[in-house]
């Protein structure tokens, strides 16, 4: 993935820079490796600083209203001040640490709509910041997250989409400022669901699942409910337990049938 530009602000003649990853897909709690190259233009300029960093796009409440904001959630100082000179030319080699945290955008492949995280380049010119623009990665489940998607799709869940929130999940792991939301079509066999959202808040050590139930009403006058559920786990205990199994026997006990009153 290659994405080249003149730098923003600094007028004709000025540098460009290309930033190249080698690595395009990733893991929480990974590293992204690639290259920045920097082009000096017709006229010397002085470089302040360099940067990489990861960065998406969150949801925001606030009062009655709802917008979206790109945060940056990691960032990686890779050069320092320098001058470049007309015809030269940098390449700056880095590696770019991915949180435990970060949200999953793909799965297999297969992306979970519409999930975009990209790395950014931010050069700093003489005082002036160039914001660059976002080069997509995708970013795959851990092996323990994998396998509860796998659950998921075992017992009929269908994708719909998901999305980062602006806040914190209680009583989990959170470091980040925002958490991932992905929802599903809940599965024929529950007659009583709607829909599963589901939460992961991951560290080096394990995960937070954290899962949400919206339940349908009863055919007389009783409206729907939410039913939070919260298991905690570590990786390792994440890929040997029987999560289809786990995850049946707590959904059909909540929402196996629809209610009648």
């Amino acid at each position: 993935m290659v994405f080249k530009r003149i730098l923003a602000g600094i007028g004709v003649g000025g540098a460009s820079v290309e930033t190249t990853l080698d690595t395009p897909t990733v893991q929480p709690g990974g590293v992204i490796r690639g290259t920045v190259h920097i082009q000096a233009g017709d006229v010397e300029q002085r470089i302040d600083e360099l940067t990489v960093g990861l960065e998406s796009r969150v949801e925001v409440e606030s009062g009655d209203h709802e917008y979206s904001r790109n945060v940056e959630f990691q960032r990686v100082r890779v050069g320092g001040q320098a001058v470049i000179a007309p015809g030269q030319n940098f390449r700056v080699p880095f590696e770019l640490p991915v949180p435990f945290e970060a949200p999953i955008t793909s799965v297999r492949g297969q992306r979970l709509y519409p999930m975009n995280v990209g790395v950014n380049t931010r050069l700093s010119l003489a005082g002036a910041v160039d914001p660059g623009d976002l080069d997509p990665v995708a970013i795959e489940p851990l092996p323990s997250q994998a396998a509860f998607l796998d659950a998921l799709a075992t017992l009929g869940f269908q994708f719909k989409k998901a999305d980062l929130e602006q806040g914190r999940i209680l009583r989990t792991r959170q470091t980040l400022p925002f958490y991932q939301e992905i929802e599903y079509y809940a599965a024929r066999q529950y007659e009583g669901l709607n829909e599963l959202e589901l939460s992961f808040v991951a560290d080096q050590h394990g995960m937070d699942v954290v899962l949400e139930l919206d339940k349908k009403g009863g055919l007389l006058f009783s409206e729907g409910s939410d039913t939070y559920h919260h298991v905690a786990v570590t990786h390792q205990e994440g890929t040997s337990r029987d999560w289809a199994g786990y995850l049946h026997q707590w959904i059909d006990s909540l929402a196996g049938r629809r209610r009648v009153f």
